[in-house]
């Protein structure tokens, strides 16, 4: 892994004013609406954004072509940006995929697969979570693990620390992450405030308990939409936008409408990360176990209503 671009502004020490992410996934530029690619990165670039996450996906097919156009739209988005791959950036010829399978994605986007960037308040580690192996599904390894507790665990406290990837921690059954229960233990270790994802095409903002080794830490998982894919599950195409304070970690859904993006009600997280406001009593207590691994998630649309009292919606 290569360490922060020098040009990037530290995150080194936290700030007063709310910190602020956009928040994108699954463009899968070749099967995409061409009408929705210059209002949305106009949108973006409106909500001027501390920092700008792609959560892979970026094509349909891992095509050249496909890459060329993503690279336009990746090239016009504010920076600093961090952006990975997902699952349908890689090949699926077999030979390739077994042999060469991030070749492509390297050609256009250079650099490590893991990328770690540093914005102004925030430390933020991408990992690629789709193996050669996998067809869909997602996995983190031990090597990858123990990068989350290197890279962010000894961030300074007040400074937000960040892991991005395709795959969501909270998907469960067949879409349940590989190496799940690694994550989850450098989660907790590393006291993490923040996980964005994608895959799913369906926006969710999700509070979860985490429990490994004793202890308990409380995680906020944000998964964005379709951003601009013609591919709609349920859901319009949308983007998320992320607002961080000291107190609260905000997640608001920019939603698609004709040649509009609108706002949905934000839905609002208490902050429990090092250096938060409510970091002497966020650690939750009594966690249960979800699914083996030491996960227990409220969850509710960023969108729509949330269960439990994780999350609370703002008017």
């Amino acid at each position: 892994m290569s360490p922060p671009d020098p040009a990037t502004p530290s995150a080194a020490a936290p700030r007063r004013r709310p910190v602020v992410i956009a928040h994108l996934s699954d463009l899968h530029l070749g099967a995409h609406d061409p009408e929705s690619m210059g209002s949305l990165v106009a949108d973006v670039t409106s909500a001027g954004p501390d920092l700008t996450v792609v959560t892979g996906d970026l094509t349909m097919r891992a095509r050249r072509g496909e890459f060329e156009a993503v690279l336009q739209v990746l090239n016009a988005l504010p920076r600093p940006r961090l952006t990975i791959l997902g699952n349908h950036d890689v090949p699926l010829d077999p030979v390739r995929r077994l042999t060469r399978p991030y070749d492509v994605y390297q050609r256009y986007l250079p650099g490590p697969l893991d990328p770690v960037v540093e914005a102004d308040g925030v430390r933020a580690l991408g990992l690629q979570s789709m193996p050669r192996w996998r067809w869909k599904s997602g996995r983190v390894s031990r090597r990858q693990a123990g990068e989350i507790r290197r890279v962010l665990g000894s961030t300074p406290a007040g400074v937000i620390r960040l892991v991005a990837m395709h795959h969501p921690l909270s998907a469960g059954g067949l879409q349940t992450i590989a190496g799940r229960s690694g994550l989850v233990d450098a989660l907790v270790a590393a006291r993490i405030d923040l996980v964005l994802a994608g895959h799913t095409h369906i926006p969710m903002a999700t509070g979860m308990s985490l429990a490994a080794n004793g202890h308990t830490h409380r995680v906020v998982e944000v998964v964005a939409g379709t951003a601009m894919s013609t591919r709609l599950r349920g859901a319009p195409r949308s983007w998320n936008l992320i607002r961080i304070d000291a107190s609260w970690i905000t997640a608001q859904e920019r939603r698609e409408t004709g040649s509009r993006w609108s706002d949905e009600p934000p839905v609002e997280f208490p902050r429990v990360g090092p250096g938060s406001s409510g970091a002497a009593g966020g650690i939750a207590d009594g966690v249960g176990d979800h699914a083996g691994d030491g996960v227990e998630a409220v969850a509710g649309e960023v969108a729509g209503d949330v269960a439990g009292d994780t999350g609370r919606r703002r008017p």
